[in-house]
């Protein structure tokens, strides 16, 4: 077919693959603040899931055709569209390959998307909760489906791993009020809603509930038995393709392993500094266990939520204007409690594209009251400003410039993470982290994402524990041992440990971008001051850098380092 005056570029291909996704996946619109997605949920069929990738292979053959038109290399369109096939080649890899079938975890799958993506609805009106309502009812179909693509599975010999599974099951079963002891989590959301919709809500919500509790009937009964004897681990062939999904690069895992236990060495030698500070004579996690007891905390659930929001405003003040440029609605950040029932980790959710619900931190608290300062300072530096928040609003805040695939779902997971972990470095660069209370805290996260990188690939791989390792040297992984490594290397009470181990080994090779990523990003930065010299600006890289969209690692350090 000729090539005429209205054919595609890149980003409008990219931007018609958005639309076209959002039809599907309405959970997706939600996130994007769309409201005619408010009251439907995606089919996670596995007559769904192909429509998802046969969007994704027509989107491709336009990206073919557009990259030959004339003006296709011009830089904006040139990473648009080195983005969206990277992006929708490794995407296809996991569909084909057939990932979807096995989609257990406790923290990544279609159950935990159904469930969150009520926490960012508007209920400010009778007509947001009408939505809800609407929402709620498409529960049970949504849960269906993705059983049926799990029953799939089984049939194929596609399993979820037998630790996940467990995980998930318990999950469920607060999700559905315990069995009668309370109201599932659905009711208690709907309970919120106006008078007027209280009948629709409760019935919509009981119906939702009931799905959740044949889930886990189901789960338990028949899924457990019969993943039982799977291993937890992939293996490295899925490893690989999980690594490209997440990372946006083909790593060679048997470097990123030795760079971990580098990273694991130079790290432990400077927490042992900074404990002496608070413990003389005492070692890292023995401080950090005084720090429970005797360090600065914040009590109360109320109390620790404002503080956590007074923490990032006053980092928007410190830096607006010195180290970054922001414009005034991505100065806007809210602090907010999580909804329990999740996985241990705090996280963020971004504004949406109009950014009339701006982006959110979450904490998990699990019942707890008392927070120590330690653990939160360079968590928040991470989660909210500078790290996720200021990279993902600042993509949708220059989605103009962009395409709106790039700000909004193209996103790579080793670069944001990547990016908040520098964004932690670069606040204990700039002294945000002046006293060895609050530079330990910072020391113990940044060592929990380099033995990340150890037991998420030495597990699944299977590697050999190095003999310089204090550590079972010589033995290789399994992932009892990695469970014990990791909390003999971390602050986190034992519920946390195994709510991260869970998540690893059912997220394979996500959990490695965190400190791959950092170094991608530091690299850039090493790249590109080297070129500028004294002429290097920080400021205006960071800038330069946090408005150019995803991309991948290798892109990422390719783009980055010549800006």
């Amino acid at each position: 077919m000729p090539e005429t005056s209205s054919s595609p570029l890149p980003r409008q291909v990219a931007d018609t693959y958005v639309d076209e996704l959002i039809a599907l996946d309405p959970i997706t619109g939600t996130y994007l603040g769309v409201k005619e997605s408010a009251g439907r949920l995606p089919d996670f069929s596995p007559a769904g899931q192909e429509e998802v990738a046969e969007l994704a292979r027509r989107t491709l053959a336009l990206l073919d055709e557009a990259e030959r038109r004339p003006g296709a290399d011009a830089d904006a369109e040139r990473r648009c569209g080195r983005l969206l096939r990277e992006r929708l080649t490794a995407e296809l890899a996991v569909h084909e390959a057939d990932e979807g079938l096995c989609a257990v975890s406790n923290m990544r799958s279609p159950a935990h998307s159904v469930r969150i993506v009520f926490t960012v609805m508007p209920t400010e009106t009778a007509e947001d909760w009408a939505a809800v309502a609407a929402r709620l009812r498409a529960v049970p179909a949504a849960l269906e489906g993705y059983r049926a693509s799990l029953e799939l599975g089984l049939e194929r010999k596609l399993l979820g791993g037998p630790r996940p599974t467990a995980t998930f099951v318990e999950q469920l079963t607060e999700w559905s009020g315990n069995d009668g002891a309370a109201r599932g989590w659905f009711e208690e959301f709907a309970g919120g809603g106006p008078e007027e919709l209280r009948a629709e809500l409760d019935e919509a919500a009981r119906d939702a509930t009931a799905a959740v509790a044949a889930l886990r009937d189901w789960m338990r009964d028949v899924y457990a038995p019969a993943v039982a004897d799977a291993p937890d681990t992939v293996g490295r062939e899925r490893y690989r393709r999980w690594s490209r999904y997440f990372n946006g690069t083909d790593f060679d895992l048997d470097e990123a392993y030795a760079y971990g236990w580098a990273e694991y060495h130079r790290l432990l030698g400077e927490m042992r500094t900074e404990a002496d500070k608070i413990l003389p004579g005492s070692g890292p996690w023995e401080a950090l266990a005084h720090l429970d007891v005797h360090g600065t905390h914040i009590e109360g659930v109320e109390e620790v939520r404002v503080w956590l929001q007074e923490l990032m405003d006053e980092a928007i003040e410190a830096l607006d204007g010195t180290h970054f440029e922001l414009a005034e609605r991505v100065r806007k950040v809210e602090s907010r409690i999580a909804p329990p029932g999740g996985a241990a980790a705090p996280y963020y959710t971004g504004p949406s594209e109009d950014f009339s619900r701006p982006g959110r931190t979450w904490l998990p608290v699990d019942g707890e009251t008392r927070f120590p300062v330690y653990d939160l300072v360079s968590t928040w530096y991470h989660e909210g400003v500078p790290g996720h928040h200021l990279q993902i609003a600042q993509w949708v805040h220059v989605a103009d410039r962009l395409s709106r695939y790039q700000a909004t779902i193209g996103g790579v997971s080793a670069n944001a993470e990547g990016w908040a972990l520098y964004a932690e470095r670069l606040m204990d660069e700039l002294g945000f982290l002046p006293d060895p209370e609050r530079r330990l805290g910072y020391l113990d996260g940044q060592m929990m994402r380099a033995c990340r990188v150890i037991v998420d690939i030495g597990m699944h791989l299977e590697l050999e524990i190095p003999a310089d390792s204090p550590f079972h040297p010589g033995e290789r992984w399994t992932p009892e041992l990695a469970q014990e490594f990791f909390q003999q290397h971390s602050s986190r009470p034992a519920s946390f440990v195994e709510s991260e181990l869970t998540r690893y080994l059912s997220m394979p090779a996500q959990a490695i971008g965190y400190k791959l990523g950092e170094r991608a990003w530091l690299l850039g930065r090493e790249n590109a001051r080297a070129a500028h010299g004294d002429a290097f600006d920080a400021k205006a890289w960071h800038m330069a850098a946090l408005s150019q969209g995803p991309l991948g690692l290798d892109d990422l350090v390719d783009e980055i380092s010549k800006l």
